[in-house]
């Protein structure tokens, strides 16, 4: 068993990180906004991950391609960070994640990246021309270990654990009563076998000829006729034709392959997909991280012990019944820290909350979490025999009630640390749920001050 990272991210016996050998520019016009756009996908050092930077604003503006950065689009894929947006990403990123390429700093000088005929061919062409480099680092990759099905009327998308180390897809398209126009059709792919840039990344989007109309009447893809990307009428591709037999079903793939990779890692699992699309392709990469997320805190909790009770009371002034974290699990530096508080029926608030329906106070957990972010920022050189007095609260959700026989992981992340104030954003987790998060502003006191 390979050592894995905070995130559940296998280390060992799988192949090297990869980069781009050199530059790689791109250029056209986007799918839907029609704007002129530049592309440069340069080189980055291992660990650097996928990160658009868009090169138009002043400073320029980098978005790391992560599923937390995803703001909800239609038929597309679209990073946002502020006001600041990227999109239609997943072609692009099927082409990294297809190449199997780990890191790389796409600089772009608009909001769309560039269509081009609407499949990952105008990306993988040129970086197979330039070529990879290996570096240093093992690969990241999340492994499926249990199944998880996400579904959204008569589409789903499931993934399976599975014991080889690969990524493979079985999809089925089925448009029911458009059958005619759009036959069903089936493909499967193994991304083990080396056939992304053959088999899958030529295969264009599409869409039926009145999808392609209302998008006109928004007034999106005015400069696209169906000449230049795939429009399906009664009888088949309008003024164009199928690169494949089944071309509508491999561009599906190229789709999930590019959402899928917003996790930051290669995925090795089965998936079996049906009519699935975007949202379903996001919803299954949040759902992998989470599951990825609890497997590596059960791990935690199984044997971690960064900071035992003992340890705990050493460094901060509550006792019972207000000491709600039992034990840290894991601490990284002054960076992030995990923790645990075990919740049994003895605990004296379910005495009054509630007598025939115990749940923990939904304050009790906001507390929990500011009590690890506490332990968290006292490791700071400067906080150093301070105690951390909660100063405000924000963006505060309780999402999930917690009761008698739960385990809550707490999880707290440093936002700024100042010498005498700091920053952190909390979550509470019990199994693959988040069942509370927050962002807690500390004042550093002195010990006689508190």
């Amino acid at each position: 068993m390979g050592k894995k990272n905070q995130n559940n991210l296998e280390e060992t016996s799988y192949p090297k990180q990869h980069t781009l050998q050199g530059e790689v520019k791109v250029s056209g016009t986007g799918l839907l906004l029609g704007e002129p756009v530049n592309v440069s996908i340069q080189p980055a050092p291992e660990g650097h991950g996928i990160v658009f930077e868009r090169v138009d604003q002043d400073p320029p503006i980098q978005i790391p391609a992560t599923i937390s950065n995803v703001t909800q689009r239609a038929r597309r894929t679209t990073l946002r960070r502020g006001d600041i947006t990227i999109e239609t990403v997943e072609h692009c990123m099927s082409a990294l994640a297809g190449l199997r390429i780990d890191n790389a700093l796409i600089c772009i000088d608009g909001p769309e990246l560039p269509c081009g005929d609407g499949s990952a061919l105008p990306f993988v062409e040129p970086i197979l021309e330039v070529g990879l480099t290996p570096q240093e680092a093992p690969r990241r990759v999340l492994k499926v270990t249990s199944p998880i099905l996400v579904k959204d009327g008569d589409a789903m998308l499931a993934a399976f654990p599975t014991d080889a180390p690969e990524f493979e897809v079985v999809f089925d398209l089925d448009y029911g009563d458009n059958t005619h126009r759009i036959k069903r059709q089936t493909q499967a792919f193994a991304l083990r076998n080396g056939n992304f840039a053959e088999e899958i990344s030529p295969a264009r989007t599409y869409s039926l000829k009145e999808e392609a109309q209302a998008l006109w009447d928004q007034g999106m893809c005015r400069h696209l006729s169906p000449k230049d990307v795939l429009v399906i009428g009664d009888d088949g591709p309008i003024e164009n034709s199928y690169r494949f037999d089944n071309e509508p079903v491999r561009h599906k793939i190229v789709d999930l392959l590019g959402d899928l990779y917003l996790s930051g890692a290669e995925i090795h699992g089965k998936f079996v997909a049906h009519k699935s699309g975007h949202n379903l392709n996001r919803r299954m990469c949040g759902q992998i991280l989470e599951q990825c997320q609890s497997d590596h805190y059960a791990e935690l909790a199984r044997g971690g012990r960064a900071m035992d009770i003992r340890t705990i009371q050493r460094l901060m002034p509550h006792r019972y019944p207000m000491l709600l974290v039992d034990r840290v699990l894991e601490l990284d530096g002054d960076r992030r820290a995990v923790g645990v508080k075990n919740v049994t029926i003895n605990e004296p608030f379910f005495e009054g909350h509630y007598p025939a329906a115990p749940i923990m106070p939904g304050v009790l957990l906001v507390e929990a979490m500011a009590q690890l972010g506490g332990l968290l920022v006292s490791q700071k050189l400067e906080h150093t025999g301070k105690i951390a007095i909660l100063l405000s609260l924000d963006r505060v959700k309780l999402r999930k009630p917690v009761t008698p026989g739960d385990q809550v992981i707490l999880e707290a992340e440093a936002i700024r640390a100042k010498t005498t104030t700091a920053s952190v954003k909390c979550r509470a987790f019990v199994g693959d749920s988040i069942v509370a998060e927050a962002q807690v502003r500390f004042m550093m006191v002195d010990p006689d001050s508190a």
